[in-house]
Parts: C-alpha cells; structure tokens; sequence
C-alpha cells in the first residue's frame, strides 16, 4: 500500500516515496498508476490528493502531492520559480570525469517514427541546469549526486549521458537498458509562506544496494 510509503504528512502536503515501477499518470494501456492509489490516500480528507509535479515511471523517490486545490497552486508556483530543492542519487553505467561540477545544456524534445520521443541537447532548446558530486566508484560504476537548478524532462538522464558521458544504469532511452534502472529522488523540500518548509528524504533504494552501493 502506497500509505506505507508516506514519508510527510500535514494538512496540504503529501511526500511519498514512489516506487519503482509505478507511473505518476495513467498510461496508455491501462496499467496501474498513482491515480489508482489516490482514495487510499486522503487520511481523513474527503478530497483526493493530486500529483504536484512528475517522477519517470521507474525513478524512485519523493513525490509531491497537494491536499487542496488552492495548495497545489503554490506548490505549483514554487516549483516554477526555483524554490524547490532536489536531490537525486543515480548510479552511472561507467566512470565520469572529475569529481564534481555544473552541467548547462539546453534541452529539447525531438521525435522519429523509428525511436519515438526524446530529449536531448540543443542550442535552441530551453535553459538546464544541474550540480553533481561523485560519491562513490565501484566496480567500474559510480554513484553521483544530482542536484538539478530547473526541472525539464528527463534532466538529469540526459545531462548524466551527454554531459558528462556516462548514462544512468538501465536506462532504456539514454543508455544500454537492462537491469533496474537506477535513478532516485532522494530529498525534496519545498519552502512555504507562513509555515515550515516540506522536508523529506526517501530511504535509499534496495535495488541500489543490489548494485553494490550502500548510501
């Protein structure tokens, strides 16, 4: 049950720790999504929460939903005017460069008949940012921190493959697939008016574990 997921709980603010394999919007075949855990969630409100932003169906991790509609207009507006704080952690399919640094590549969404859709880098795309930290090297993988200053599609995905050359391990779309795909959101806090702050972190993935890394 996703209420055993929760890691925050007040009045306007649901955080959970969305597992692996779970897509925020219903997909097109039918299969289960958050939408189909939303009346287990409402502890005590007649009303059903609502997804603020959106996790990769196979990214792990924090997920914001607001209680109210007039809540997820300002966490809305946070997330738009950059003050939201978001940490992931990835494991890379390989070794990046240095231990740290700014990735700034500008995204845009392209499609062909043959892959789909996709992002990726170009000039005329809209303006990305992302800090990294390496972590830990192990068995020719690595586990880094990323920390993203915008929010677009598959941000960090594409920066992690074509900024610094490494794709995310098990990405289908940026990287060679196979295995789990090892991409968490691992810290979320939200600055609020009037009231503390959403803080919450997401326990560190089993799978990533399984991958040799222990947090």
């Amino acid at each position: 049950m996703l209420s055993d997921r929760v890691i925050f709980l007040d009045g306007e603010a649901i955080v959970l720790d969305k597992p692996s394999g779970l897509p925020v919007d219903p997909p097109r075949d039918g299969s289960i999504s958050l939408e189909n855990h939303l009346e287990s969630l409402t502890f005590g409100f007649k009303r059903w929460p609502q997804a603020v932003h959106r996790l990769d169906r196979d990214t792990s991790g924090c997920l914001l939903l607001a209680r109210n509609p007039k809540a997820h207009k300002r966490f809305q507006r946070a997330f738009e005017e950059g003050r939201v704080e978001k940490r992931y952690l990835a494991v890379l399919d390989g070794v990046p460069e240095g231990e740290d640094g700014v990735i700034d590549i500008a995204l845009v969404k392209v499609s062909s008949a043959e892959r789909g859709w996709r992002m990726t880098g170009a000039r005329n795309g809209k303006p990305s940012r992302t800090r990294w930290r390496v972590l830990e090297t192990r068995n020719a993988r690595t586990l880094v921190e990323f920390m993203p200053e915008t929010g677009r599609t598959h941000q960090i995905r594409v920066h992690a493959a074509e900024g610094l050359g490494v794709p995310v391990a098990g990405d289908p779309v940026y990287g060679r697939g196979g295995g789990s795909f090892l991409l968490h959101a691992a810290h979320l806090v939200v600055t609020r008016d009037g009231k503390p702050p959403i803080d919450a972190t997401a326990p560190f993935p089993d799978r990533f574990r399984e991958a040799g890394f222990d947090g």
